[in-house]
């Protein structure tokens, strides 16, 4: 067995929920340009993953594409199947793929919406971190877990998506119960909160301006990039975050 993979300090496969666009996109390229082979999970866009793979292999990395909705969790079980199959030992999990439903008032959201973004956001990374410690357990792998939550889960979101902020403050309450509960086996569970960045999430719920009407309430006066929260990211994942878990780092532009 890889001593670095042991330590959890190596350069093992990540594999990266919602890979296809945005932040799980610029994830999968960083883990990549960090030394890291990734699975890259999608939902239904296959072109995307597959252009998402084509640039990591380009950078000289292995690359796995699965679909599978993390929101079903027999779909979980089979992507997790799957990697146990083709790639064995994961080093990593970056708990990337969520949903928010239309931008409005909490009281106009439907409820199929709502029940919606908790089966992704909250049931969804359960069920992967769940796979992931069992496999980190068939390897004897000091992994880490990355979830990424939002700055919604402090800002609450009022007018835009109440049920999205909550889903996100859920998850960041799961990262701190399950880091303590498997800090004894030397894995680490983190989360990170990126503000608003420039990725089609908001098209996706139904305002496209919205970072034009929303960048000047930012101190630094602009949207993340995508490829800034993925550093963030891969830090979190690296030895250089080794004695960092159970938090939640910001990634906010100052908010």
């Amino acid at each position: 067995m890889d001593d670095d993979l042991q330590r959890g300090d190596g350069h093992g496969t990540i594999l990266i929920t919602g890979a296809g666009r945005g932040i799980g996109a610029a994830t999968a390229l960083a883990a990549a340009r960090a030394g890291h082979d990734v699975v890259l999970n999608y939902s239904r866009d296959r072109p995307a993953v597959q252009a998402v793979a084509q640039s990591v292999r380009e950078i000289g990395r292995k690359a796995y594409v699965i679909q599978a909705d993390v929101g079903q969790e027999e779909d979980v079980r089979r992507m997790f199947e799957e990697v146990q199959a083709t790639v064995g030992a994961l080093y990593g999990l970056v708990n990337n793929a969520g949903i928010t439903g239309p931008i409005g008032r909490f009281t106009d959201t439907a409820h199929a919406t709502i029940g919606q973004v908790f089966q992704v956001n909250v049931l969804g990374a359960m069920h992967c971190a769940r796979e992931a410690l069992a496999n980190f357990g068939r390897h004897g792998v000091r992994g880490v877990i990355v979830n990424i939550s939002s700055v919604a889960a402090r800002t609450g979101s009022p007018g835009e998506y109440v049920h999205y902020a909550a889903s996100k403050a859920a998850l960041e309450a799961f990262t701190v119960g399950l880091a303590k509960e498997v800090a004894a086996e030397g894995i680490r569970v983190c989360c990170l909160a990126p503000g608003s960045t420039l990725t089609g999430i908001h098209a996706a719920a139904g305002e496209p301006g919205r970072p034009a009407r929303i960048a000047p309430k930012i101190p630094l006066g602009r949207l993340a990039e995508p490829a800034e929260i993925a550093e963030a990211v891969i830090w979190l994942a690296s030895s250089k975050a080794s004695y960092i878990t159970g938090t939640t780092l910001s990634c906010t532009g100052g908010i």
